[in-house]
């Protein structure tokens, strides 16, 4: 192959002979000097057009063989740049001529070559799993929550059912509130306070069919209160009320008809037990050994492992109070209310986690610190009382 536009030998820095035309110009200009076009000189003080008196045979350089990715000796020159790149034109040298790759030119990576090693990514250490609250201002609410309560139950029942009254009205302002911030829904406060209040009172003092008779008033005050606002949004008002009516004040009626047996105490006692026991049992065991999530569109922290801990300990749990709190009670008998205490109080934690999830929020409120609000401590016991009022009076009657 013959090229007319190489010239005669010359010496110099900027010199390209025969030896070199297999390998880039050497040196810090690579890639940095002038253009060069195929078939003709490059331009500059060395090559000047009319410097060019004969021409001479290319040599064909026979095939060498592959130098390694970063291996071989770099004074070699089959290490030497390949004519690629913005100064010479790749269609210059046919493909079987080309030399190899230098080491000391980046390239892409070869099909079938051994890639670059690299560092093998250190393990992330294990982050132990924490309960997500303030566990020791949790404990701290609890235990005082819980002499609060049972310091009213056995000394004065009337105070108990005014701490019943309480712990509905503030829950009642909590779920309105949430509401209103992040739904828009105006749910009436005070008929839904009034009414709620008296509603725990008519369940203590004439049972269910007073209950059930302040229910039905509560709900026609707040259709009427809301009259007096605009009717934009009048459906979604009174329909939010109506469900806060018997979410909350409506369920904590049947603590209060527990309280009106002769061992009433005790069977409020009881409830309030297994449903403590079912949600530390689900913790514990959840926490511990939890691995297949149990609702993950509703609460992903629940498993199936917690809710298996929850019965168990609340069964547990029921043997014991059946067979020495409440009179006439058997250890079978407890068996089956801890399997239901179990089962409704996950059913009511995930109903309000729903019920969070749609409103965009963890916590109903902050007046609990560690707990969050009254109606995240209420989420379980509210659909639980029922179950529990039921069963006893199936199981040893109503006096």
């Amino acid at each position: 192959m013959n090229d007319s536009s190489w010239g005669a030998p010359q010496t110099g820095p900027g010199y390209w002979g025969p030896a070199d035309q297999d390998r880039g110009p050497a040196g810090p200009a690579y890639g940095q000097g002038p253009s060069y076009d195929q078939g003709h000189a490059p331009a500059g003080p060395a090559y000047e057009r009319h410097a060019v008196e004969e021409t001479r045979p290319m040599p064909i350089v026979p095939d060498m063989p592959d130098v390694p990715a970063g291996g071989g000796d770099h004074q070699d020159d089959r290490g030497a740049a390949r004519l690629s790149g913005p100064l010479f034109r790749d269609e210059a040298t046919p493909q079987a001529e080309r030399p190899a790759p230098s080491s000391q030119t980046p390239q892409e990576p070869m099909t079938g070559a051994a890639p670059d090693s690299q560092p093998e990514p250190q393990p992330q250490p294990q982050q132990k799993k924490s309960a997500g609250r303030d566990l020791g201002a949790a404990i701290g609410v609890g235990v005082g929550l819980g002499a609060v309560i049972i310091a009213s139950l056995f000394i004065v029942k009337a105070v108990f059912v005014g701490v019943i009254a309480v712990a509905v009205v503030v829950g009642l302002w909590e779920l309105t509130s949430r509401l209103d911030e992040r739904k828009g829904i105006k749910a009436p406060l005070v008929p839904l306070a009034v009414g709620g209040a008296a509603m725990v009172v008519a369940g203590y003092v004439r049972g269910p069919e007073g209950a059930w008779v302040a229910m039905a008033l509560t709900a026609l005050a707040v259709l009427v209160w809301r009259m007096t606002e605009p009717p934009d949004g009048y459906l979604k008002d009174v329909t939010a009320g109506v469900f806060a009516a018997f979410y909350v004040p409506f369920l904590a009626t049947f603590v209060a008809m527990m309280l009106t047996a002769d061992d009433g105490a005790w069977r409020v006692l009881t409830f309030l037990i297994l449903t403590v026991v079912s949600d530390t049992g689900a913790y514990a065991i959840g926490w511990r050994f939890g691995k297949h999530k149990l609702a993950p569109r509703i609460s992903p922290g629940k498993t199936r492992e917690g809710l298996f801990g929850a019965v168990l300990f609340a069964m547990v749990a029921g043997v014991l109070c059946m067979q020495f709190l409440i009179d006439d009670g058997t250890w079978w008998q407890g068996l089956v209310i801890g399997a239901c205490v179990a089962a409704s109080a996950t059913l009511g934690d995930l109903g309000e986690s729903m019920i969070k999830r749609d409103l965009g929020i963890k916590d109903m409120g902050t007046l609990l610190p560690g707990h969050g609000g009254i109606m995240d401590r209420l989420d379980s016991l509210l659909p639980t009382a029922p179950v529990v009022w039921l069963l006893l009076v199936l199981f040893v009657g109503s006096a």
